[in-house]
């Protein structure tokens, strides 16, 4: 796998001025990243396991291969031909999909691509697809939508004012605390200043460090960890990031929904299991 320290340092680099490399390709790079034979490294898997809240067991929870990938993932979007700038960069949507359970003796081989690129009322969106396969078998699939803001910054800023049904009674709250940063991006590989660092954060908008997307996404299948099937499709849309210290409300919905709302009754991810 490649180091992620070196990719997130080549994506700052690239952020300075007159280090860019010019105006950025419209289409998706036309470039396919694989490694094969991933081990699992079981005590990795245990400190996820704690840091998300799973219980600790030999099977993978679904966003455990998007960890084993992602410095893959991020080589992909470290790359020159790459439409968006990694600097900035807003995760707004994650779909999983397990075709079978994976257990911690399994090597994994990683690809990964990009597809679908689009415009956005705030500047360009992206799919970076992920496939976990065993033995030629595909048993694992995830796809980031990112989207790459364009024009004027604010994370933090407000969107539509309209009216906003109410939000559905909690089943357990949360305490988020500011730890869950550091400790995400630890188990994670997922370094992004935003999560860790107040300067940073208010460099891109937010007033304090937000939580990894795939934490909060993590923290909500661990809280379903009993009612998922052996196979399934998990999908979530990340809304308004959840700041570091914060209270969070999580609600199960009708026809295998969830959601994550703040004390306002403010989306922070909505998503479903089918």
């Amino acid at each position: 796998m490649p180091a992620a320290g070196a990719l997130y340092r080549r994506a700052l680099l690239g952020a300075l001025p007159g280090l860019g490399g010019g105006r950025r390709p419209a289409d998706s790079p036309a470039v396919e990243l694989a490694v094969n034979g991933v081990a699992v490294d079981r005590a990795h898997l245990a400190d996820y396991d704690r840091v998300c809240g799973f219980r600790l067991t030999d099977r993978l929870p679904a966003t455990f291969p998007h960890v084993m990938g992602f410095p893959l993932a991020l080589r992909l979007m470290t790359g020159p031909g790459f439409p968006i700038p990694l600097t900035g960069v807003v995760h707004v949507g994650n779909r999983i999909t397990v075709h079978r359970p994976v257990n911690a003796d399994e090597a994994l081989d990683f690809t990964t691509y990009a597809e679908n690129p689009r415009p956005h009322d705030r500047g360009r969106q992206i799919d970076v697809v992920l496939v976990g396969s065993v033995g030629g078998e595909e048993v694992w699939r995830g796809v980031s939508t990112y989207l790459g803001r364009e024009g004027k910054r604010g994370g933090g800023g407000r969107r539509g004012q309209g009216e906003r049904p109410p939000a559905p009674a909690g089943s357990a709250r949360w305490r988020v605390e500011p730890r869950v940063g550091a400790d995400y991006a630890r188990v994670s590989g997922d370094h992004n200043p935003i999560h860790t660092s107040r300067v940073s954060a208010r460099l891109f908008g937010f007033p304090r460090p937000i939580a990894h997307g795939m934490w909060s996404k993590a923290r909500c299948l661990a809280a379903l960890e009993n009612r998922l099937p052996d196979a399934y499709t998990v999908e979530v849309a990340f809304k308004l990031p959840v700041p570091l210290p914060s209270t969070v409300s999580f609600s199960t919905l009708p026809a295998g929904g969830f959601a994550l709302h703040d004390q306002r009754g403010r989306p922070h991810l909505v998503g479903s299991v089918r």
